[in-house]
């Protein structure tokens, strides 16, 4: 049996490992494995594989409706329509309410976009009969795994 599981890089992996060894648990079925982690930005554009749930559109829809309402009423005054005027102020507005939103994604929320939160850094692989799995993943667990997972076989 195999038994998968991943912690944050902290002294309490060490006590995990030490705890396993002194239950009889061999340093060759103990294998312990970092990760990288990414460090570097998210994406501000979605693509069609990934999204991130954050919507660029959403006050530039609104400001472009709103717009266009006033660019129609204001526009039976002016030269060229309420027709063209409501599509100018519908333009106006969408281009005015992407900006806006671009500009807080960007700036505002840089560090929003970074990664955030608990990540696993290390992945400790243990070997050991199906007797002594329940053991050790009680050990795993009372050492502040984030998951563990078994593996029969």
């Amino acid at each position: 049996m195999q038994l998968f599981s991943t912690f944050e890089h902290s002294i309490f992996t060490e006590m995990a490992i030490s705890t396993l060894e002194k239950r009889g648990i061999k340093k060759e079925n103990i294998f312990v494995l970092p990760l990288d982690n990414q460090m570097g930005e998210r994406n501000v554009f979605d693509t069609i594989h990934r999204s991130d749930g954050t919507s660029l559109i959403d006050i530039g829809a609104a400001l472009a409706t709103a717009f266009s309402v006033i660019g129609a009423s204001i526009g039976f005054k002016l030269t060229l329509g309420p027709i063209y005027w409501g599509l100018i102020g519908a333009a106006a507005g969408f281009l005015i309410g992407f900006s806006i939103r671009l500009f807080t994604e960007i700036v505002l929320k840089k560090r929003k976009r970074l990664l955030k939160g608990i990540h696993s850094e290390v992945i400790v692989i243990v070997d050991c009969n199906e007797e002594e799995g329940e053991m050790v993943e009680n050990i795993l667990f009372s050492h502040y795994a984030l998951g563990v997972a078994k593996v029969k076989g």
